[in-house]
């Protein structure tokens, strides 16, 4: 494994800049995450890094080494894209050993025989070893997929999306999977995805694309609690964080102009009375849709509160972040 590190990165398309001054480290061994919405630059890092597109400006170093002028297969990187781009004539077993008979690695067949069964039996696909592709289930393609990276043993992973195109329960499983993997490997890897569960569930490190610009980088506790900017709290959570005028509940800070609410950082019983719209009962928590001035507001309560849409009750902020007009974070 090898620390990844960008440095001053660009990458325009024509007139659109994909990537503007990026710095990015990834350390040895870490679990970073690349969060963003769609065009925010997450895949074109990824492509950036394993050689597939080439920085206008800006450095990347693997292990210490300037890999700008290498080739993809010179880079000792592996990638996992959203489709699982198998080949649907080969079993799984060749699926698996096929980048080790690549003319580079030039892998011996005893050894290839060992790595497979060896990935084979970390992703619990061992009994499909000798079925086609195509008579896999959605989430065994992908865990293949995975695979044919695993066997490989390069320097860093990369991953663009790998689990978006399955349904809940098999992303979920998947989840565990790959930080089960990540664990036993200790592998350096780099994931990007749009999905603020997958980052708060795996990660070791989160970053926050936002237009092409990496806006903040931390621990997912430490973008949670302490975001940068409005774009940054709104990354992470579930329901969304509360953005509500600043002077909403009284007295602000000087140049404040959005308050930000935590759905669980709203306290019952005191404050501002504010109505019950309606009353979210999701078994293990329970969300009240509030209205407060003409502003929507959505908190959790107990979950056999006894609360009904028309009711009123009063509501306090409780550890608010501020923001200004630009909505940038106010300490």
């Amino acid at each position: 494994m090898a620390e990844v590190r960008l440095t001053n990165v660009t990458k325009r398309f024509g007139r659109t800049t994909a990537l503007d001054a990026v710095d990015l480290t990834v350390p040895d061994g870490a679990f970073v995450v690349l969060l963003g919405p769609t065009g925010a630059g997450k895949t074109t890092t990824l492509r950036l890094i394993a050689g597939l597109e080439r920085p206008d400006a800006g450095t990347i170093t693997v292990g210490g080494r300037d890999v700008s002028s290498e080739t993809p297969a010179q880079r000792d990187v592996a990638m996992v894209f959203q489709q699982y781009s198998l080949y649907p004539h080969m079993s799984v077993r060749d699926n698996l050993a096929f980048p080790l008979r690549s003319p580079i690695l030039r892998t011996p067949e005893d050894m290839i025989a060992a790595k497979v069964g060896q990935v084979a039996e970390t992703l619990r696909i061992a009994h499909k070893l000798d079925n086609k592709a195509t008579e896999l289930s959605g989430g065994e393609m992908q865990r293949v997929s995975i695979g044919r990276a695993l066997v490989r043993d390069p320097a860093i992973y990369l991953m663009d999306e790998p689990l978006s195109s399955l349904d809940a329960k098999l992303r979920s499983e998947l989840r565990i999977e790959l930080k089960r993997i990540h664990a036993s490997l200790g592998a350096t890897l780099l994931y990007v995805t749009h999905d603020q569960t997958e980052a708060m569930t795996m990660a070791s490190h989160v970053g926050v694309l936002d237009e092409g610009r990496l806006v903040q980088v931390g621990t997912p506790r430490e973008i949670y609690e302490n975001p940068v900017s409005v774009t940054v709290a709104a990354r992470l959570g579930l329901p969304r964080i509360n953005t509500l005028p600043a002077g909403l509940f009284g007295t602000a800070p000087a140049n404040a102009a959005t308050i930000g609410l935590r759905p669980e950082h709203i306290a019952e019983g005191e404050g501002r009375e504010a109505s019950v719209v309606r009353v979210e009962h999701l078994g293990d928590q329970t969300r009240l849709h509030l209205r407060l001035d003409g502003h929507d507001i959505i908190t959790l309560t107990d979950v056999h509160t006894p609360l009904r849409g028309g009711e009123t009750i009063a509501i306090a902020p409780r550890a608010p972040l501020y923001f200004d007009a630009d909505g940038r974070r106010i300490a």
